[in-house]
């Protein structure tokens, strides 16, 4: 069984940082691309970056280059996202998620799927 558990989220300031951690089971985690994506209520799903399975290759949505930086350590199994620079808008549930193709920004494309962790900025 497939498990990718997020961790980190909270509340912060505008200006303030926070680290999110994803952590995989039950998977080759190795063979997974990752990303994560964030979510506001009644809004869709909205790809913030990914990361390649041997960290080669990157992307990143524009409203969060230069602010946030996604890695990887596959001996931990786990995917990370530093956030910096916090904006209000940053608000949302934040979701990693992994594909066994090539990064995509799509959520459709993406076959597995944590449960969320939720970051406010607000001051």
């Amino acid at each position: 069984q497939v498990q990718l558990v997020e961790s980190g989220g909270g509340s912060v300031q505008p200006g303030g940082s926070l680290r999110l951690s994803c952590a995989a089971s039950g998977l080759n985690f190795v063979l997974y691309n990752m990303g994560w994506f964030r979510q506001t209520p009644g809004k869709e799903r909205e790809f913030v970056t990914a990361i390649s399975w041997n960290t080669h290759s990157t992307s990143y949505a524009d409203s969060v280059k230069g602010r946030f930086t996604i890695s990887r350590d596959n001996a931990k199994n786990s995917v990370y996202l530093q956030m910096n620079s916090l904006k209000p808008e940053d608000t949302a549930v934040y979701y990693c998620a992994a594909r066994r193709a090539s990064i995509a920004t799509a959520p459709e494309e993406y076959d597995y799927w944590g449960q969320g962790t939720q970051v406010t900025v607000s001051s």
